[in-house]
């Protein structure tokens, strides 16, 4: 009798416990339409976080009047992307420039440097309001969001113009491997032989970070390969996307075409082979692309590349071998459209802060849908 009791309990306790509620999907919600009297483009470069209970984490370029300086705003959806609200605003602390170019979210998988799993960094580039700077810095949310703190310098560099010639470091991409958390970027600090180039720093604490590293670098000094994003694929492999100024996929014109790199080792994919992401239909996907996998599509997952030019996806279902394959999606196109498999991976998060200036009309908004059947 204790026995059956025991269990009539539990079961009641467990059926007393709220459930989960279903990813829902959508299209074109908007996040945040920004007052008249933002600055062109207003708005730009959405990025996203999911943490551990199914919140929702988003931050862009916030181009405010100023003064006061430029800030990153968090908002928070607790209802999968329908709803949001603003949280909090990460502030630049540091040089007082303010926090203006291409900020990334990240959350810790597990415990490190001190930090809890679970803490959300923001890496973005703190620049003056004449551009004549940038200064990549790392701040860290212990709270969800709600607060932040500085926590170290990443890379500096110089005016932040994409001119050949220039010095200026940005793009930041944020990643755990092994005992390191390693920070991917663009870099242009090499100006006597590469206009720019892609290149990582690791760190075992969060403080000092290592030795520059090159990832991508093509002896054309007019070559601009940029915007890395990397995803670890189940096999233990991990490719890198991103675009490839001046690439040979297309020799019409001075083009952004979608390259990616696949190898064993996300510190060591300079010796990789760049490969043209080009679909069945001949489609050649140019500017700011996203990688994402998703476990869903057969005994390989599905791999998802977007980019700037299409408001399609690209998608391949042989761990980057054979076929990539266009399919449409219910959002816009954006500058540097942005992805995330959502905690139900039959859902892919697409989000976007609208197009480079001249963009009066920008606004940030994200669709979700479902890639079950894809």
């Amino acid at each position: 009798m204790r026995l059956s009791t025991l269990i009539l309990s539990l079961v009641s306790v467990v059926s007393a416990l709220p459930k989960q509620k279903a990813q829902p999907t959508f299209a074109q919600n908007v996040i945040y339409t920004p007052p008249s009297n933002y600055t062109d483009p207003r708005v730009l470069y959405a990025r996203s976080a999911q943490l551990a209970d199914g919140t929702l984490l988003a931050t862009w370029e916030n181009y405010s009047p100023e003064p006061p300086k430029v800030y990153f705003p968090i908002y928070e959806s607790k209802d999968g992307g329908l709803n949001w609200k603003e949280i909090s605003r990460v502030q630049d602390t540091e040089q007082n420039w303010g926090l203006r170019y291409q900020p990334f979210l990240y959350v810790l998988q597990k415990d490190f440097a001190g930090y809890k799993k679970g803490t959300v960094l923001l890496a973005g580039s703190s620049i003056p309001t004449d551009l004549s700077k940038t200064q990549l810095d790392l701040y860290a949310s212990t709270d969800k969001g709600y607060k932040w703190k500085f926590v170290s310098h990443l890379a500096s560099g110089g005016e932040a113009r994409p001119n050949n010639g220039l010095t200026p470091v940005w793009e930041p991409f944020l990643m755990e491997y092994k005992n390191t958390l390693i920070h991917y970027y663009s870099d242009q600090r090499d100006n006597a032989t590469h206009g720019q180039k892609m290149v990582h720093q690791t760190t075992k604490d969060l403080k000092t970070w290592g030795p520059v590293i090159d990832d991508v670098a093509y002896p054309t000094y007019t070559d601009r390969p940029g915007m890395p994003t990397v995803q670890l694929l189940p096999n233990g492999k991990y490719i890198m996307a991103y675009e490839y100024g001046g690439g040979p996929a297309i020799t019409t014109s001075y083009q952004f075409p979608v390259y990616y790199k696949i190898d064993s080792d996300p510190e060591k994919f300079g010796p990789a082979t760049g490969i043209s992401l080009k679909a069945t239909d001949g489609t050649i996907p140019t500017g700011s692309p996203y990688v994402v996998w998703s476990p869903v599509g057969g005994k390989n997952g599905t791999l998802i590349i977007s980019a700037h030019s299409n408001t399609e996806v690209f998608i391949n279902k042989g761990l980057g071998e054979g076929p990539w394959v266009k399919v449409p999606t219910p959002e816009k196109t954006h500058y540097t459209r942005h992805l995330r498999v959502l905690q139900d991976p039959t859902k892919l998060l697409i989000m976007g802060g609208g197009q480079l200036p001249p963009s009066t009309t920008n606004k940030v908004q994200l669709s979700v849908m479902d890639i079950s059947n894809l």
